[in-house]
């Protein structure tokens, strides 16, 4: 059937115009249900992995925002000692914005000497011996220092907060990329903040074989009774949690997707119809020739799978080249969810945009192949 694609390359290039608007069509389409495939997948993966399930975050009872968590820091001594908890790890939260948002910067403090194993980073600039010997040093995700385009040695303020950026890192978890990192004593005392000896929250840690669900049970238990309630979840549940609205949002977007897939096969559909309607003596005069019912419907089919394939790549290809030249991510409640395609998620546009191009091609097919000669020849 190849062999017939010079022929049917000129059919869709007669009407040029009609081809090259159903091909943005379906790229638009395309272009949509890519990108939120990509933010469906960031959200995804903060709730998998070892990591999700293996540590617990411990915060402030009834607390709304990152910025309402207060909590004692001699808390973290009494949870190490706790039957299962491998470490504990003090953290102070401090952001530009709570709400969900585009352009959040959050800055986590903590201890320097804890920085690289706590959070499984990779220096690629400047120093994390300039980092745990400094005071105002901050190391910086790659992600965020592309965007905001960020130089070691730069001075970089947000709010009341102004660091130094001494390094930049990157790490395996792309939402990670887009935090800053601080000492927690400098974060603390900040003028404007002003929190020593009080955390946001504790990241805890579990040996093999302890059960999360059991000591986050203890946790809460000891205490119940003050001086200040903690409320502690598995990390996975903590961030399903604190992008609970989302999701609700996401269930919605999942439709849009849908619907951008049944705009493809409505588009393509109709004009494979219309090449038809256009053609039906050509088809009669290539039946004369030779041509057998089943030529030509595998004809009709793949100009149905070029024209469909031809917007997809456009759509796949635009969403995933900006995606990955803009960084975007989305945060809130102090949570990054990164938004960037995959290679599993072009794949999965790309058959799908294959489907859609046989069953939109399906039902011309069937009519060019079933039309009869001398009827087709009669029509103008």
């Amino acid at each position: 059937m190849w062999r017939f694609a010079p022929y049917i390359l000129k059919s869709l290039w007669r009407h040029r115009t009609r081809t090259l608007l159903t091909v943005c069509g379906a790229a638009v389409a395309l272009f949509v249900y890519t990108v939120l495939g990509s933010v469906r997948d960031g959200l995804d993966a903060l709730t998998r992995g070892v990591e999700a399930d293996r540590t617990l975050i411990v915060f402030q009872a009834s607390r709304f925002c990152p910025f309402t968590s207060r909590l004692p820091e001699h808390y973290a001594t009494a949870i190490a000692k706790m039957s299962g908890v491998r470490d504990v790890v003090p953290v102070q939260v401090y952001m530009n914005n709570c709400r969900a948002s585009l352009d959040v910067i959050v800055f986590n403090g903590l201890p320097p000497s804890l920085l690289k194993e706590a959070r499984n980073i990779t220096v690629t600039e400047g120093s994390l011996e300039e980092f745990e010997r400094g005071y105002d040093g901050a190391m910086v995700g790659q992600a965020l220092a592309a965007r905001r385009r960020l130089k070691i040695g730069q001075k970089f303020s947000v709010g009341e907060l102004s660091v130094t950026v001494v390094g930049i890192f990157s790490s395996r978890d792309p939402g990670a990329e887009n935090f800053v990192y601080v000492p927690l004593s400098f974060l603390q005392r900040t003028k404007g903040i002003n929190t020593v000896g009080v955390v946001t929250q504790f990241e805890v840690r579990l040996k093999e074989g302890a059960d999360a669900k059991e000591l986050a049970r203890a946790i809460d238990m000891r205490y119940r009774g003050g001086p200040v309630a903690t409320d502690t979840r598995t990390k996975g549940a903590f961030q399903a949690r604190a992008v609970g609205d989302l999701l609700e949002l996401l269930q919605l977007a999942r439709y849009l997707g849908y619907a951008c897939i049944a705009l493809v096969l409505a588009l393509v559909a109709t004009t494979t119809v219309m090449a038809v309607q256009d053609r039906v003596r050509e088809h009669a005069v290539l039946q004369t020739l030779g041509f057998t019912p089943a030529k030509l419907f595998g004809m009709v089919l793949m100009e149905s799978l070029l024209v469909s394939l031809a917007g997809g790549l456009v759509g796949i290809g635009l969403s995933t080249g900006i995606l990955a030249w803009q960084g975007l991510y989305l945060s809130t409640e102090g949570v990054v969810i990164p938004i960037a395609s995959s290679l599993e998620l072009a794949l999965t546009g790309m058959a799908v945009t294959c489907v859609v191009g046989v069953l939109a091609g399906l039902a011309p097919a069937w009519r060019a192949a079933r039309a009869e000669i001398v009827t087709s020849l009669r029509q103008v």
